[in-house]
């Protein structure tokens, strides 16, 4: 590795594998599938492909949420996408999601399957197909989505950017940990001052827009991400820390986090979910199998 302060950007960029980091074996610089792999499908009519990243328990618990709405027809099949392991570059799920992320959904209740990918995308979706989760009237639902999209917009900053350099990358460079702990601070007090007055992020009523921040934000100041709440002083958040530990109580968020979960205590994961019960009867033998 380069001393940061000596490098000089060649005239025209190179792939290097070497310099990747920890995810040097499933980052590169072109898109499309690197092997043939047909998904796996359930019986339920929305089947998702994901992991319990931040960004695919967004999923997982909007998908829950709906279920202890009522809404059966959001009953689901979740299948684990081992990033580690490349699974995102198989065939059948870059057909699903083209830019090979996850989470990614595929709806089969019509008379022809539709794939949606991008988190944000997927939570939209949902709320628009079963009515909930988005407020209907014209201010709050700009009120809703302007935080929705405030979230896919600012999360890059805290785990791309953030996240990778303070937890994942080869070495320490304390440029790029100050420039994204600020960023990711401004975000905090961003989020801390709008919730001084209100209860969630679109006012009184819990929403989508509360999914996609919750399991970045909310995770970051309950001490579940990256490790460094005593660095960025988490804690001087009061209305983040008071809002994340409101949605954290929820039933349908506990169970969502648990779906499609790799680490962690065994008791916390559910590599697989099938049915509602699987939360209930969950053994080692019920998840997931080795590779």
């Amino acid at each position: 590795m380069n001393d940061p302060s000596s490098y000089t950007p060649p005239r025209i960029w190179t792939w290097n594998n070497a310099n990747g980091g920890r995810f040097a074996n499933i980052n590169r610089p072109t898109a499309g599938p690197t092997h043939d792999k047909e998904l796996p499908t359930g019986r339920h009519p929305l089947q998702l492909y994901s992991l319990a990243t931040p960004n695919g328990v967004k999923v997982t618990v909007m998908l829950e949420e709906l279920l202890a709405l009522g809404h059966r027809g959001a009953e689901y099949d979740a299948w684990m996408i081992r990033i580690d392991e490349g699974d995102q570059f198989g065939s059948g799920f870059v057909a699903v999601n083209p830019n090979s992320k996850i989470p990614a959904l595929l709806d089969r209740s019509g008379p022809a399957p539709i794939r949606v990918f991008e988190s944000g995308a997927i939570l939209l979706y949902l709320a628009e197909k079963f009515g909930a989760f988005l407020p209907s009237g014209a201010v709050p639902r700009t009120e809703c989505l302007s935080w929705l999209f405030w979230q896919m917009g600012s999360a890059p900053y805290l785990g791309g950017g953030f996240g990778h350099f303070y937890a994942y990358a080869p070495g320490k460079i304390e440029y790029a940990i100050d420039r994204y702990a600020m960023e990711v601070k401004r975000q905090l007090d961003v989020l801390d001052r709008h919730l001084a007055d209100n209860t969630y992020l679109a006012g009184d009523d819990y929403s989508i827009a509360d999914m996609a921040a919750w399991p970045w934000y909310g995770a970051l100041v309950k001490g579940l991400l990256y490790d460094a709440g005593e660095f960025l002083q988490v804690q001087s958040y009061t209305h983040v820390v008071r809002w994340a530990d409101l949605i954290a109580q929820r039933p349908a968020v506990q169970r969502g986090r648990m779906v499609n979960r790799a680490r962690g205590e065994p008791s916390s994961q559910l590599h697989e979910r099938h049915d509602a019960t699987d939360f209930d009867t969950r053994t080692q033998d019920k998840l997931a199998a080795p590779r």
